[in-house]
């Protein structure tokens, strides 16, 4: 690198104007060492392309996200929207991967570890064609193809496969679902299934849900009445030790399901009867919900979202659903492999490890009981306490107030004392 510390001004004038002549001539002296520079990512007018307003199907494996929604207060925290909606932002989709730009809408918000698999989600993306364009099918060919674009840059756990460009007038992926199907998976083991089935079944119709829920006072829910479509237990086929919930509804409060499945769990072990949903369901008898756990999040899975009559479309090409299938393998035969593998040690650790006692005498009673949970460890309990005779959380007009008050939202009318929400 050519040094111009003791250059007189005249030379470095001269300098500069033959470095312009020369212009970006490959003459010019540089450093052979110098990090070249980075290439400048080329940047799209927006104002140049038509948007359209677009519904997108999905599946996804929550096990590695904290959630389906975007977390716009910590952007750090890894969400499915947040992986989806940087793909877009990447691919020049949309302008910013802030769902407020773009009329975001998700049909069902799934919590940290639960997975979807017919997921939708509706907004307005980057258009080839004009509004008019759009309007006719036989245009569709000369579109984006969105599905391709989006799963080249998504993470293997999150896969797009069909696309609605036209959906109906005021069409909203939330407000147009019309149910929701959960399915919770679980290893039967030595639970009642029948009994599990026969208190299931007491879930249908509309109830108030407050006692299988978590009240959250900043949503300021006042009514926990839901309909449930059907609720059973179900035999999956293949195992003869896989079972699921199956739940359809048309919403549902935060984690419904997994505290449904945890009663559903006590009734099957022994440890209430079926009549406690009953109880439960029943706010007079049961005011306020007794503190149990909720079941795992890994087994739980939004199966599928119902929606009016739609036109979807799925890829483009052959080599877009070929690889498509190819990724979904790659990432069945990772988990597969993981299995066979720990089948095998545990297969081989049976065969080497001794009872620490003789056959002929028996190990002292356990005096501990286990909650099964969906997670296939348990929760070991010294005794059992009924429900009935559990502490109880505060009503939801008191976490309600307790929040307003807080934050000093008052409703019309109300007046908050010092000891209101002691």
């Amino acid at each position: 690198m050519t040094d111009y510390t003791n250059w007189t001004k005249e030379d470095l004038i001269k300098r500069i104007r033959e470095l312009e002549e020369v212009g970006g001539s490959k003459d010019v002296t540089r450093d052979e060492n110098a990090t070249p520079a980075k290439k400048q990512k080329k940047s799209i007018d927006f104002s140049k392309f038509s948007t359209r307003h677009v519904a997108i199907r999905f599946a996804y494996v929550g096990w590695n996200y904290s959630g389906l929604a975007v977390q716009i207060n910590d952007p750090k925290l890894a969400t499915v929207e947040g992986e989806i909606l940087k793909a877009m932002q990447q691919s020049k989709l949309i302008r910013t991967a802030d769902p407020n730009d773009c009329d975001f809408s998700r049909c069902g918000r799934t919590d940290k570890g639960v997975s979807a698999f017919r997921q939708v989600i509706s907004l307005r993306v980057r258009s080839l064609l004009t509004p008019e364009e759009q309007a006719d099918p036989e245009n569709d060919k000369r579109e984006l193809d969105y599905l391709h674009i989006l799963n080249q840059l998504l993470p293997q756990d999150i896969r797009l496969y069909e696309i609605c460009l036209r959906p109906p007038e005021g069409f909203d992926a939330r407000f147009s679902c019309t149910y929701r199907h959960y399915k919770y998976f679980f290893h039967a083991g030595d639970v009642n299934i029948e009994l599990m089935d026969q208190a299931a079944k007491m879930f249908s119709g509309e109830h108030d849900f407050r006692n299988f829920c978590k009240v959250d006072g900043s949503k300021q829910i006042s009514n926990f009445k839901r309909t449930v479509m059907s609720s059973s237990i179900l035999k999956v086929e293949g195992d003869d030790q896989l079972f699921c919930f199956d739940l359809k509804g048309t919403a549902f409060l935060w984690h419904q399901v997994r505290s449904m499945i945890a009663i559903l769990f006590l009734v099957g072990q022994g440890f209430e009867k079926p009549s406690i949903i009953e109880d439960l369901l029943d706010v007079e008898f049961t005011p306020r919900r007794p503190n149990y756990e909720m079941a795992a999040d890994i087994p739980l899975v939004l199966f599928d979202c119902g929606f009016p009559e739609m036109e979807w479309l799925s890829f483009k090409t052959q080599d877009s659903l070929v690889r498509l299938e190819n990724s979904l393998f790659t990432f069945w035969h990772e988990a597969w492999m993981k299995y066979t593998m720990i089948s095998i040690m545990s297969a081989v650790v049976d065969t080497l490890v001794k009872p620490p006692y003789a056959p002929s005498v028996k190990p002292e009673k356990d005096t501990k009981v286990a909650l099964k949970l969906g997670s296939g460890k348990g929760k070991s309990l010294t005794r059992y306490v009924p429900l009935k005779d559990r502490t109880t959380v505060d009503t939801p007009d008191v976490i309600n107030q307790r929040w307003r008050k807080r934050k000093n939202r008052p409703l019309p009318g109300e007046v908050f004392s010092n000891d209101e929400t002691k």
